[in-house]
């Protein structure tokens, strides 16, 4: 008797061939038989009608905290995801050394906007060295496997110290001991090794992360370290603020794989500065296979933008001295004040000039900010832009931005598209999906709480990409390949991502037709209330893992079939 039998769905196998009528049967965790199942099943669940996918591998979030308390890693537990990466982007907590926990936990805070005062709450710190953390994370029950990197930051603070920690150079010995640390976690099960190289990336002091600056010499002895596993880095120019670094660090990415042997994954997004970068980044890529180097632009799923609104961590007024005097105020006292004429008046007159270009340009580009609507509208129009409103109507942007976040008593949220929309489309991440060497990822689940909720685009790959979009759209079998098959092949992970034989029992049974995502919604249900945005969604019949269904209609149950995996897992065999 097999344990579950999900009977008559539309089956997309994560192989990117088209999708056919059939029944998928699990049992003891793994799936035995797919096509035309006899028998039965201790439950069976009927498909008719809907889409039966595996379990989407995302390999890009930031829950290196919050699974220290949350056994489903919401939002993206409620989006289909069984199989989350974290430790990226340079910043992780391990290794620490004794008394260093702030640290870190500032570290974390600063980059990925994460509320310091929920990780001081939330974590139970059981650990000093990576492999502790790796031991600490297996004692977890969780509804769906986690895998993590060794981080560069927490490496650096670790074996430098303050030196490491203030971005001083490292010398031989210090990279020695870091490649150590590496080696160490690498050997006890980590999938890899994350760095960052953006300045954009802050502590909460201000100071870029540890690593920002690491010479050749340093990344190079690390990389030989490593042995097994992904190197993953946000590069140098990543955020645009430097768009002729991209193309050097795509150089030095090339001649570490061709070295190593190890897949590095970098995150490629389109920036207005040099909106075609991205092409050249691709091409790159791909020529150096022929040298022997394995190199993964990592690309999004959607225009990667900052949610503004009287909840979230900025807007556009929110620097201005009127508003500030308000800010600390509840909502619905806050929207109360604002609705006075004198104070409106203030708000919209005042001009404030920030020092940081990037900050500046978001405050004033009105062009870039979009109503977000419910569903929300992440490829909108350039005339239904804040300024677009504005022109149309004859008004200032202030103004028409002043209405828009009142409305639903201040709960209302616009879209500030910042990367991937420098021509007010998405027509080009047609071509960045399609790409051989691209992978899919920047979902940032878990970080980002009061400016960013992208952990949903795994939702918005089919109402949008398959089914919605007007213009010309992406196949089912194609999306399901990408966040399945190709994302577990890229960190080893060969036991996961398609619905064949031998492979594990996780799937997602989808209402495709009536898939629905949400408006994002500030909740404040981390360790101490502290904020967050959540984005839900509809059409999730069943969320299963190991053959246990963990999600069910929306609702999360108790089954708790994940955890750790250690290192790379072997495909079945055949």
């Amino acid at each position: 008797m097999h344990d579950l039998i999900i009977r008559g769905g539309t089956i997309h196998d994560g192989s990117g061939e088209p999708g056919f009528t059939g029944d998928v049967a699990i049992r003891d965790g793994r799936i035995v038989e797919v096509g035309r199942v006899e028998g039965t099943a201790r439950r069976e669940i009927d498909a008719d009608g809907l889409l039966v996918t595996p379990g989407f591998v995302d390999i890009h979030t930031h829950y290196d905290g919050q699974v220290t308390w949350d056994p489903h890693l919401l939002p993206s537990g409620a989006h289909g995801v069984t199989t989350a990466v974290f430790g990226n982007c340079g910043v992780g907590f391990a290794p620490v050394a004794p008394g260093k926990e702030r640290y870190l936990i500032e570290l974390m805070e600063g980059v990925e906007d994460i509320p310091g005062t929920a990780l001081a709450e939330g974590i139970e710190w059981e650990w000093e060295s990576f492999p502790e953390f790796l031991d600490a994370l297996d004692r977890r029950r969780l509804a769906l496997d986690v895998g993590t990197q060794v981080p560069h930051g927490a490496v650096r603070a670790y074996a430098m110290g303050e030196r490491g920690a203030r971005n001083q150079p490292a010398n031989a010995d210090d990279i020695a001991q870091m490649a150590r640390l590496v080696r160490e976690g690498m050997e006890a099960g980590a999938l890899g090794f994350s760095t960052s190289r953006t300045i954009v990336h802050r502590a909460i002091d201000g100071e870029p992360v540890p690593g920002t600056f690491a010479a050749e010499d340093e990344l190079f002895g690390i990389g030989r370290a490593m042995g097994r596993g992904v190197f993953e880095l946000a590069p140098a120019g990543a955020a645009g603020e430097d768009v002729l670094a991209p193309r050097k660090e795509i150089e030095w990415m090339c001649r570490l794989s061709a070295e190593t042997g190890r897949p590095v994954t970098f995150a490629m997004i389109q920036v207005d500065g040099d909106p075609t970068l991205w092409r050249d980044l691709l091409e790159r890529s791909r020529e150096a296979v022929a040298d022997g180097a394995q190199v993964f632009p990592q690309v999004a799923g959607r225009p990667s933008g900052l949610l503004m609104g009287l909840q979230t961590a900025m807007h556009p007024f929110s620097v201005r001295p009127s508003y500030r005097a308000i800010a600390d105020l509840p909502l619905a006292e806050r929207v109360q004040r604002m609705q006075d004429p004198e104070l409106r008046r203030r708000i919209v007159s005042e001009q404030v000039e920030l020092s940081a270009p990037m900050q500046q340009y978001i405050a004033t580009s009105f062009h870039k900010l979009f109503p977000m609507g419910d569903p929300p509208n992440y490829e909108p129009r350039r005339e239904d832009s804040v300024a677009g409103i504005a022109a149309r109507e004859g008004r200032t942007p202030d103004d028409v931005l002043y209405d828009l976040m009142l409305r639903q008593g201040g709960k209302e949220l616009l879209l500030f598209h910042l990367f991937n929309f420098s021509d007010f489309n998405c027509d080009h991440m047609i071509e960045m999906f399609r790409h051989p060497r691209a992978a899919f990822g920047l979902g940032d689940g878990g970080a980002h709480c009061g400016v960013i909720c992208d952990a949903s685009i795994p939702t918005f790959m089919f109402t949008h990409w398959t089914r919605d979009r007007k213009g010309e759209q992406l196949p089912v079998e194609f999306v399901v390949r990408r966040m399945t098959h190709d994302t577990s092949q890229l960190y080893g992970l060969h036991d996961r991502g398609l619905l064949r034989p031998g492979y594990l029992g996780d799937v997602n049974v989808i209402d495709y037709e009536n898939l629905r995502l949400h408006r994002p919604e500030m909740a404040h249900d981390l360790p101490g209330g502290a904020r967050r945005l959540m984005q839900h969604a509809d059409g999730y019949r069943y969320t299963i893992k190991r053959g246990e269904i963990t999600l069910q209609d929306g609702e999360i149950t108790d089954a708790r079939p994940g955890g750790l995996i250690r290192g790379a897992q072997e495909a079945p065999a055949s």
